[in-house]
């Protein structure tokens, strides 16, 4: 008698040889024939160019951390609205449990818009850069070498 284990280990086997079984008849079928062209780097349609090491502006890596927060809180959303949707759950509590469930989503909800207010509030979400404002303080360096260095 196989153990829960052994099950496992079946599935592991199965699924690696699928997998390996896959890949051998694809590269068995396909054509193979590589150029210039097949083998470049491509990246969003654009030619390369340069080193793979410049820097790239802030704003994205916000704006991909608010888009991860927003999407990893709706996904909490969905165990939710399972649980309210169980009549018979909100039956056998007089309807109690589902204003407690709705006034629960109410306020999760509501700290995801004041969340979302903020970061627009402080132009996380802005694309085009604000204009500086003038300060009082006199630098040193001359403005042509921060033109230089924001570019």
């Amino acid at each position: 008698m196989l153990t829960d284990f052994a099950f496992l280990l079946l599935f592991l086997l199965g699924g690696a040889g699928f997998v390996l079984m896959t890949f051998t008849v694809s590269r068995l079928l396909r054509p193979d024939r590589p150029n210039e062209e097949k083998v470049t780097t491509y990246e969003s349609g654009e030619d390369p160019i340069g080193s793979a090491w410049g820097r790239f502006n802030i704003r994205f890596y916000v704006i991909a951390l608010v888009f991860l927060l927003f999407e990893v809180e709706i996904a909490f959303l969905f165990p939710w609205a399972t649980v309210f949707g169980q009549e018979k759950l909100i039956e056998e509590t007089n309807g109690l449990w589902g204003w407690f469930a709705l006034a629960e989503v109410f306020i999760f909800v509501l700290i995801l818009i004041l969340g979302l207010a903020y970061v627009w509030k402080k132009g996380f979400l802005d694309w085009v850069k604000p204009e500086q404002k003038q300060s009082d303080y006199q630098s040193k360096i001359p403005a042509s070498a921060y033109k230089k260095f924001m570019e």
